[in-house]
């Protein structure tokens, strides 16, 4: 694979920080002059975001610039989105402006399910530590401008790993969860393929907590940052349920609050754009 570059012209829906700062990737890091640099599927990315331009450059398996609008996801009309949530009422209007250069990534179904796995109640430079490191030992190497990057490891790559090996990796309780998911996946408990091809998002989601150590929240992870690209799901963790009750549930007590009637009232509030909506409220409460 060669070197490529392209270059795009600087849109207010794309900002480095808030694509990957904002909770949904954990594979794309900062660097000195404050470009990323991160790898998905075969590809090795660094992006520089200045004034009037944005510079993809790297090691991609095809065309750089079909790979970009893929992953990027740069055909959906952000703007549009955003306009359409801000008219909602002031606090939307507040968080799309404070995450305005957000984009939701076409990740790997493979890998979205193992990073969030990974991520259940750990904290984000562990859940990159543990993801490296099965990467490093499982995946194949790229080199790009003399520095060593590992794809993440297919299902057919982790086939013989045991329990034991992960655990060796600081994975502690996951460890049995990611074996397990492995193996439901290589033998076809759980079909992915037939999961991208089903429009019925529920029965998707069934599909999916039947993996180990996928719950509710994390199937909603999965199902709106892979390329699933279920935009209408509502990820609940404790950050949306405290927005979700201070802006609009208001209980005194906000564990009282449930997960079913934070998603009735984001399905009734948001529509198909919930999971945007999330998002911008998770990532302005967080940042804020």
């Amino acid at each position: 694979m060669k070197e490529q570059k392209y270059k795009l012209k600087s849109i207010d829906s794309f900002r480095l920080k808030d694509i990957f700062e904002c909770g949904q990737c954990f594979r794309w890091n900062q660097q000195e002059d404050e470009s990323y640099t991160g790898i998905f599927g075969n590809n090795v990315l660094n992006i520089k975001q200045q004034k009037d331009e944005i510079i993809f450059q790297g090691i991609c398996e095809e065309e750089i610039q079909q790979t970009v609008e893929n992953y990027f996801d740069l055909n959906r009309d952000y703007e549009k989105i955003k306009e359409k949530l801000a008219k909602m009422d002031n606090h939307m209007k507040i968080s799309v402006e404070h995450g305005k250069g957000i984009r939701i990534l076409n990740q790997e179904l493979w890998e979205t399910i193992i990073s969030f796995i990974i991520s259940a109640n750990n904290n984000i430079p562990r859940i990159k530590g543990i993801i490296e490191r099965i990467s490093k030992k499982y995946g194949n190497k790229i080199v790009y401008k003399g520095k060593e990057y590992h794809t993440f490891p297919t299902p057919e790559q982790l086939k013989n790993v045991t329990v034991e090996e992960y655990r060796k990796m600081g994975l502690g309780f996951r460890d049995v969860r990611l074996y397990q998911t492995t193996q439901m996946v290589l033998d076809k408990t759980v079909d992915l393929e037939k999961m991208k091809t089903n429009s019925n998002t529920q029965e998707v989601r069934e599909e999916l907590l039947k993996l180990a150590g996928v719950g509710p929240k994390v199937a909603d992870c999965i199902l709106l940052f892979s390329d699933l690209k279920r935009l209408e799901v509502f990820p609940i963790d404790v950050w949306v349920r405290r927005v979700m009750n201070d802006l609009y549930i208001k209980q005194d007590n906000e564990n009282k609050v449930s997960k079913k009637q934070i998603e009735t009232m984001a399905q009734e509030k948001f529509g198909d754009l919930a999971g945007l909506a999330q998002q911008y409220l998770f990532y302005w409460r967080r940042e804020a």
